[in-house]
């Protein structure tokens, strides 16, 4: 008696002829984990799973916040050669398991993780893992962890305080663009502790140290300047996750909403909201976040300027007069 294909290689199947018959092209999203597992009725784990299948074949491959897209063809002679499975159990290493687990929450989101999944995207048993890693809770903060640490500074500042605070401010911006899950994971008030996460706070103190400010105001401009990067960048994952819902991008959703904005402009209770709107008739406007991130950088250093030129000129004031 003949047994069914496990679930993930019918999935596979699937997905594969989608590929050869062309209804999926090269650069294609294919259908992400949560997708797979409504459209199918199996776990996410099982979804993962097939995705790996199929990457191990060389049909797909993660391609950062846009999901899992169709690779494009090679030709034999240019095609490298892919394993035909994931790491034996004796070859997992804690930052393997971490690697993966970054991997896939760049390309699916943190909705897509969990141990399982890890565990099938690497080829070996379920739970495997928890051998490295106890927890999900501190498989996070490993990941965390290690991303912050893609990136550092100088072993000697160079430029004034100002430079420096962009230094730091736009190397955590390239960290939050990079991993967009980074602005997700946990409130202000509740900050992580991480080791390469403070060496990102230890330069911005470094920075603001010797100008006047007492240890509270600095800790406060390294708040500050942290919150204001994690707050443009939880939009990076939010609008991943609408579009992946909805299948929508965010341009999309704003010609959707043009009657409801126009009818609003007309009513006459927002004139100056009116005016705003009609300027950008011919054109459009276009909410860049990278553009955004930029102004609002230097509107917070200009502000930080005054306040530590005020209390330099103060002191100084006070040495002439003493």
């Amino acid at each position: 008696m003949a047994t069914a294909d496990p679930p993930y290689l019918r999935i596979v199947a699937e997905i594969r002829r989608r590929i050869a018959a062309g209804e999926l092209a090269p650069g294609d999203r294919v259908p992400s984990t949560r997708q797979i597992a409504r459209e199918w009725g199996v776990a996410l784990a099982t979804a993962t799973k097939a995705l790996t299948a199929l990457n191990a074949e060389g049909l797909v491959h993660a391609k950062p916040r846009a999901g899992t897209v169709v690779a494009a063809r090679e030709s034999p002679a240019t095609a490298p050669s892919r394993p035909r499975s994931g790491w034996s159990d004796h070859e997992l290493t804690r930052e393997r398991i971490v690697r993966a687990a970054v991997e896939i929450a760049d390309s699916e989101g943190m909705a897509a993780l969990s141990m399982r999944g890890i565990a099938a995207r690497l080829g070996v048993a379920a739970m495997s893992p928890y051998r490295y890693v106890t927890s999900k809770e501190e498989l996070i903060l490993l990941m965390a962890d290690a991303a912050y640490g893609e990136e550092g500074y100088p072993e000697q500042p160079v430029g004034g305080w100002r430079e420096q605070v962009e230094l730091s401010a736009r190397t955590l911006w390239a960290l939050h663009r990079r991993h967009p899950w980074l602005a997700q994971l946990s409130p202000l008030t509740r900050p992580l502790p991480l080791p390469n996460l403070l060496v990102h706070g230890e330069w911005l103190l470094r920075a603001v140290d010797g100008h006047g400010l007492d240890p509270g105001a600095m800790l406060d401009v390294e708040v500050l300047i942290y919150s204001y990067v994690q707050g443009i960048a939880v939009n990076l994952e939010r609008e991943a996750q609408a579009q992946a819902a909805t299948g929508v991008s965010g341009e999309q959703w704003v010609d959707n909403q043009q009657p409801a904005l126009t009818a609003m402009a007309a009513s006459g209770r927002y004139p100056t909201f009116a005016k705003v709107l009609q300027s950008f008739a011919t054109d459009g406007y276009d909410l860049d976040l990278d553009e955004l991130f930029e102004l609002g950088l230097q509107f917070l250093l200009d502000g930080l300027a005054v306040r530590l030129e005020g209390d330099r000129s103060a002191h100084a004031a006070k040495g002439f007069h003493a």
